[in-house]
């Protein structure tokens, strides 16, 4: 396969376009944010890179708080309003048609029509030019329960997950796999296969 050589850019994708949720339940604020990832498992530690000119820098900066909301094909509109609009000036809450709801243990808001909130307190914030990183601790995850099946595991396949790659969403299609699939024995297989089937 040819490749073709480009300057330096941020080509990594698909990326998730996150609703970050901030401020208070009384004054909520949010933004979509691609840039937003996972830094280490224990302590459960995140990041979302924000530049300093936007509203929700000051608001998180200032309040030490956000909510990660995992985006999904429903959300998509909602999602490219709150990239594209300022909170400074309008509700993007009600512009967006989405609901600010309490969180357990923060005071920033989560939004009810995501199936996955991440609640975040923000432990360090660093400078990379043009963005700011804030890296914050995982501190609560509310889950949507039509997402939790009998046994209590968690089936995303049923959220319709939605990506962003180069200016553009897509939805996820179907699982191919699960974290080992490649490597496992053919007898684990065939009875995990059997054990799904007589569900």
């Amino acid at each position: 396969m040819a490749k073709t050589t480009w300057k330096a850019g941020t080509m990594l994708a698909p990326v998730p376009p996150a609703l970050i949720s901030c401020g208070t339940i009384e004054k909520p604020n949010v933004m979509t944010a691609a840039w937003t990832g996972i830094i280490c498992t224990e302590p459960t530690l995140v990041y979302v890179s924000i530049r300093p000119t936007r509203y929700s820098h000051e608001i998180i900066k200032k309040s030490g708080e956000f909510v990660i909301n995992i985006p999904t094909q429903k959300l998509a509109r909602a999602i490219d309003l709150c990239g594209v609009k300022s909170g400074r000036n309008i509700d993007k809450f009600k512009l967006a048609k989405i609901t600010a709801l309490p969180c357990s243990t923060i005071s920033a808001p989560q939004i009810q029509e995501s199936p996955v909130s991440l609640e975040c307190k923000v432990r360090e914030i660093k400078s990379f030019g043009s963005h700011d990183m804030f890296l914050a601790e995982v501190m609560a995850v509310d889950i949507d329960d039509s997402l939790i099946d009998k046994n209590g595991a968690l089936n995303m396949e049923k959220a319709g997950l939605l990506t962003y790659a180069h200016g553009f969403y897509y939805s996820l299609g179907k699982k191919i796999g699960k974290f080992g699939w490649s490597v496992e024995k053919k007898s684990t297989k065939r009875k995990r296969i059997a054990a799904k089937r007589t569900k």
